[in-house]
């Protein structure tokens, strides 16, 4: 699925919480108590790509499984055009460095490749931070981590004067459905993929076992109504 295209500004983004003790590749760093991990937020950095594309195939590995349509990007080479493509703001997500989430998404609709209907947002009033891509590393669910990127898109759409984030999710993504419902999401429409079953026949019989040779009293070898001679095409 597409979204809209408008380049992101490359400039870092502070996270929330705290006062900042230091900082790490333009993302300023915050701490709680000393065994408390923090998460942090920054835009995308050109030297990023290669590890955030690693951490979506990881993220997205078990969805894809379950699903018709990737949940990711199709290719590392479509992910890597979208850093210099116009209309979109990819977000990273660490703790002390490591990636622990992604998020892409975008306020216009430009670009033959999308999968957006402009005209029903306007016909309802409705002025929506489109978000691409939400990703979360499995080894950090359940820990707020989600949340506060949540927090984050809320704040974007907040601050550009939009009115709601529209985002897609596979139907049979019953752990994802849930957790966007809890917070406030609500079904707009759906595109569901519909299959049939179809009672089929193999190409090509099943093993089958074979006589045992017959002999003639001779001990000679009987003829067979179904010896098959070989042909010549």
């Amino acid at each position: 699925m597409g979204v809209p295209r408008r380049r992101a500004t490359k400039k870092s983004a502070a996270s929330v919480k705290k006062p900042a003790r230091k900082k790490r590749d333009g993302a300023t760093r915050k701490r709680g108590r000393a065994d408390e991990p923090v998460v942090t937020v920054r835009r995308i950095h050109r030297r990023d790509l290669n590890r955030v594309w690693e951490f979506l195939k990881l993220s997205f590995a078990k969805v894809n499984l379950q699903t018709v349509e990737y949940q990711r990007p199709r290719s590392m080479k479509r992910f890597m055009r979208t850093y210099d493509e116009e209309g979109v703001e990819q977000l990273v997500f660490e703790v002390d460095g490591a990636i622990v989430a992604y998020a892409e998404c975008a306020h216009e609709v430009i670009g033959k490749d999308n999968w957006i209907n402009e005209n029903y947002f306007e016909r309802r009033k409705m002025e929506p931070l489109f978000v691409e891509e939400l990703a979360v590393h499995p080894d950090w669910n359940g820990r707020g981590v989600g949340s506060f990127v949540m927090q984050q898109l809320e704040h974007l759409a907040k601050v550009r004067g939009l009115s709601h984030i529209v985002l897609e999710v596979a139907e049979n993504n019953e752990h994802a459905l849930q957790w966007y419902r809890k917070r406030g999401f609500r079904k707009l429409d759906s595109a569901i993929f519909l299959a049939m079953s179809v009672d089929t026949e193999p190409e090509l019989l099943p093993p089958q076992p074979v006589k045992p040779p017959t002999l003639t009293p001779s001990g000679e070898l009987a003829a067979d109504d179904d010896t098959a001679g070989s042909t010549e095409g």
